[in-house]
């Protein structure tokens, strides 16, 4: 399955919305997208994986990697997931307790605006 990513601006984050397969051939672009997105200036990213299909170890790895970066450079790194076979890959690998993880975009925008 194709990997698809889009970037649109609300307020002041950055959302990427991902859709498809997250695996070890579509990670790359994953990581190349991310990596453009911080070394081009954004510091408060919103990830919505709301149309992930699949997510493997290196797709998470990816998503690890963007959280450090962004929290090195003073920048927050949230997750908007609701798909419970993703969300058991986060909880099973103890990635619900590192990632901020919300159900929509709205809810994250609001927790990293309130500092929640």
């Amino acid at each position: 399955m194709e990997l698809s990513l889009a970037t649109r601006t609300v307020g002041e984050h950055t959302v990427l919305e991902v859709g498809g397969e997250v695996d070890v051939y579509t990670a790359p672009r994953l990581r190349e997208r991310l990596l453009e997105l911080i070394d081009g200036g954004a510091r408060r990213v919103v990830v919505d994986l709301g149309r992930v299909d699949f997510l493997d170890s290196t797709g998470l790895g990816v998503l690890v990697g963007a959280l450090k970066r962004l929290r090195a450079a003073g920048g927050s790194f949230a997750l908007v997931c609701d798909k419970e076979p993703l969300l058991k890959i986060f909880r099973i690998t103890a990635l619900d307790q590192v990632f901020p993880l919300h159900p929509t975009v709205d809810a994250a925008i609001a927790a990293d605006t309130t500092g929640a």
